[in-house]
């Protein structure tokens, strides 16, 4: 009888879709394409697909991390908006004037990736020091991070041409762009720390059962702390990004529903919202999956809107198919 219940729990069909349910629509859509979708084996295709959601990936690298813990984190687009703000007002000299540009681009990145930290560990600090709920910390700056982006350019569009720091929206390496050649460092290096440290093995016990790990010893507070601080990071690597490709900088714009993107990224890819799993492969092709569809909808003349509903059907589903699997 034990057997046959074991066996039974190994095929499972609702844990068989939650571990590869994504990869298979993922499959199923690149076939569907290919022989319905005209000049869809093309690097162009190949290209806008892949520099559509690579901003998405990045920022849902940090929320993998987050949401691993069983927290949330609603801030990264307003992240996203000071980091895209402070950059250019740094490296066309709005603040300090620098003379070399090498120097001032240089200076303009590392300060507003690290801006944006800072106020990662802001969320996290207020999360592990005063107990508050992950979604109503980090609403905090979901409201009043794009109010100081906003303050900080007066409300104005901030324009540019400057090469040098465009390089990371638009440049490109032996044909690659630079930004999917970014994503995929990030996606290799966290989905490392999650599999092979003991940082990422703490991650997963505390989104699993906090009060079992703090009592094993894993100081619960710093490993929240470092989190968010990475989600911060993450974000402001993300608004770079988008004010690389768009030439411009809108402290409105920059981000603008980020936030519910990378959650839907981690929760199609199959990481538990609940925490105690969590996958960053599993992300990058939540992200591609869901880009793809949308692609896939537009492509064949289903307007926008509709390809927003679809998009939602999809989240909603594959929540629901987590769930199944882990009552199974």
């Amino acid at each position: 009888m034990t057997d046959t219940t074991n066996q039974a729990r190994i095929f499972d069909p609702f844990d068989f879709l939650a571990r590869y349910g994504t990869l298979i629509a993922l499959a199923l859509l690149i076939v569907f394409n290919l022989a319905f979708t005209r000049n869809f084996a093309s690097m162009q295709t190949v290209n806008v697909n892949l520099t559509q959601v690579c901003t998405i990936v990045i920022v849902a690298v940090g929320m993998t991390l987050v949401i691993g813990t069983g927290g949330i984190d609603l801030s990264v687009g307003s992240l996203m908006a000071i980091s895209g703000a402070l950059a250019p007002m740094i490296f066309l000299g709005k603040i300090v004037p620098i003379e070399n540009v090498y120097l001032a681009v240089a200076a303009a990145m590392i300060i507003s990736v690290l801006v944006a930290g800072a106020f990662g560990l802001f969320n996290g600090w207020l999360i592990a020091r005063f107990r508050i709920q992950p979604i109503v910390a980090t609403l905090v700056l979901f409201i009043a991070g794009r109010g100081i982006a906003q303050v900080m350019t007066n409300g104005n569009l901030q324009t540019f041409r400057v090469p040098e720091f465009q390089l990371i929206g638009l440049g490109r390496v032996f044909g690659i762009p630079v930004q999917v050649i970014l994503m995929a460092i990030m996606v290799i290096v966290a989905a490392w720390v999650l599999k092979r440290t003991v940082f990422g093995r703490q991650i997963i016990a505390i989104g699993g059962n906090e009060r079992a790990a703090e009592l094993s010893g894993i100081a619960v507070s710093k490993v929240k702390l470092v989190v968010y601080g990475i989600s911060g990071l993450c974000a402001g690597i993300a608004g770079l990004v988008v004010i690389a490709i768009n030439s411009s900088s809108d402290a409105n714009l920059v981000g603008l529903g980020m936030e519910l993107d990378a959650i839907a990224a981690v929760a199609v890819g199959g990481t538990l919202l609940s925490g105690g799993k969590a996958t960053i492969v599993g992300t990058l092709l939540g992200a591609m999956t869901i880009q793809l569809v949308r692609y896939t909808l537009l492509s064949n003349g289903v307007p926008d809107a509709a390809a927003l509903v679809v998009k939602a059907g999809i989240i909603v589903l594959a929540v629901w198919i987590q769930q199944q699997g882990r009552h199974a």
